[in-house]
């Protein structure tokens, strides 16, 4: 059984129950090294989960009498490996135990409302950057190409230098931190981060 396992923003302590008991009945953990490191104890087989999702699909379709357990960051279908694997194998074939995705956090963390937020990501797609200087509220993970700089500096000008940036850096983390930030304000570099924009004064 392929069992895909949200860890949440990164904090073990965030993991639901169910997705740690999974990891314990596991045969083969996968994952990135950020999240295999987490559990060190385990004594089954791992395989790093990297660039070459292809080449993971057909390892995967190899373990199909295995109890496997690929390790996911935040929740599985918020962006995440989740809908890969579900449009390969089909749900039937898959059990997914949701997480707590960085956004969702970030949002409890700060008191911001997710009742009329635009959840987006800038992994892999190109940002429309109008819409984002269009929208009250938006929610974005972000990579390295479309950081909290690249966001601000489009928001900047687009004239919207009024908006807010919320961000979260190493959300859950012993490191974390998150800032309040005009766009005028925002630094060039943050560690890994999602980012909330608000059209509010």
């Amino acid at each position: 059984m392929l069992t895909i396992a949200g860890m949440g923003p990164g904090n073990l302590a965030l993991m639901t129950p169910q997705a740690l008991e999974a990891v314990a009945q596991a045969d083969v953990l996968v994952g990135g090294k950020r999240h295999l490191a987490q559990f060190a104890d385990f004594r089954g087989d791992v395989r790093v989960l990297d660039a070459d999702i292809p080449g993971l699909l057909a390892w995967l379709e190899q373990q199909q009498q295995r109890r496997v357990v690929v390790l996911a960051s935040g929740d599985p279908l918020f962006y995440g490996i989740g809908s890969r694997l579900v449009a390969h194998f089909g749900i039937g074939q898959l059990r997914i135990i949701p997480g707590i995705s960085a956004v969702q956090y970030l949002c409890a963390r700060t008191g911001i409302d997710m009742n009329d937020i635009w959840l987006t990501s800038s992994h892999g797609r190109a940002v429309d950057f109008d819409a984002l200087a269009r929208a009250h509220k938006v929610a974005m993970v972000t990579d390295a190409k479309c950081g909290p700089k690249a966001i601000a500096e489009a928001l900047l000008a687009r004239g919207a230098e009024k908006r807010w940036l919320v961000i979260g850096e190493n959300l859950g983390l012993d490191d974390e931190r998150i800032h309040r930030l005009r766009p005028a304000e925002v630094q060039d570099e943050y560690a890994m981060n999602v980012v909330v924009i608000l059209n509010e004064r």
